[in-house]
């Protein structure tokens, strides 16, 4: 085995956690995907005789690469989004597609990344590093130049965000599906009473269209009663899935995507629902891992 062909095996070694760590940067699969190849572009131009710890060397590559993604996103975008929901992980209601186990470990549903998203990338980068990787402040600071104790106030800003702001999903799956089928039959039903039922009092609700205009975010159990209402009027075929590990429903629409939706769910009620109906990136989702 040439040097080349065994930093190749070691790299595929750690795949899977480097896209899980860009995962959870970028909250997009392509841009994820970017990133971990750019850092195999690197580690096949370094020389790494000197690296003790490969697998930490290349977590700091990805992050870094991130980084400058997130730094460069509001330059190429004319207009900021108002509302953007990240990529979802989509899978069989049977169960989690191995390849996306490492991404969804930790529960990391649509509604934890709809937050990280409002952080700066300096926060966001010390908050994912940290409490989800467990790196250390010393390299974290070095990512950002930056001192440890600036990386650990940096990580606690973005905590605080993330736990006065990400609601506590329903652990059992089971109850979460019932609460989702219940809302689509009341739904279907006009059962506008039902609906609001179903939905907390301060229920948020994120449609992305992407650049179709189609995007909004409201919020109250009778405000997003009534967008259900007027969705279920379109001749929709709703296929359950599992979206980032929770319970959830990819709609079609005359055989093609139509939406992605994402329930949050607590104390058995609908408390977020995230929809991507954004048609570019839809396309880009492999949902053939549906067909029966």
């Amino acid at each position: 085995m040439t040097d080349q062909d065994w930093l190749a095996t070691r790299f595929e070694e750690q795949r899977p956690h480097l896209r899980a760590v860009a995962y959870r940067m970028l909250g997009s699969l392509s841009e994820a995907d970017d990133a971990v190849q750019e850092a195999w572009i690197r580690l096949s131009r370094t020389d790494t005789s000197a690296v003790e710890n490969l697998g930490g060397w290349l977590t700091t590559v990805v992050a870094r690469v991130a980084l400058n993604m997130l730094r460069s996103r509001s330059t190429r975008r004319e207009q900021p989004l108002d509302v953007h929901v990240p990529d979802p992980i989509v899978d069989p209601v049977a169960g989690t597609n191995p390849e996306h186990e490492a991404l969804l470990a930790d529960s990391v549903g649509l509604a934890m990344l709809v937050v990280l998203e409002t952080l700066p990338p300096p926060e966001r980068l010390a908050f994912v590093l940290h409490d989800m990787f467990a790196v250390p402040f010393s390299e974290i600071g070095a990512i950002l130049e930056r001192s440890p104790d600036a990386a650990r106030q940096l990580a606690s800003r973005g905590r605080r965000r993330v736990r006065g702001t990400v609601p506590v999903p329903d652990a059992d799956l089971t109850a979460q599906w019932e609460v989702v089928e219940a809302f689509h039959a009341a739904a279907r039903d006009g059962d506008f009473e039902r609906l609001v039922a179903l939905l907390d009092p301060n229920v948020v609700l994120r449609a992305d269209g992407g650049l179709t205009g189609l995007s909004s975010r409201i919020q109250g159990a009778e405000t997003v009663a009534g967008q259900a209402l007027m969705f279920a009027r379109i001749d929709l075929t709703m296929r359950r899935a599992r979206i980032n590990g929770a319970a959830g429903a990819v709609a079609l629409l005359d055989g093609r995507p139509f939406s992605v939706g994402a329930f949050t769910i607590r104390n058995g009620r609908i408390v977020e629902i995230d929809i991507l109906a954004d048609p570019e990136r839809l396309a880009a989702l492999d949902l053939t891992i549906l067909d029966e």
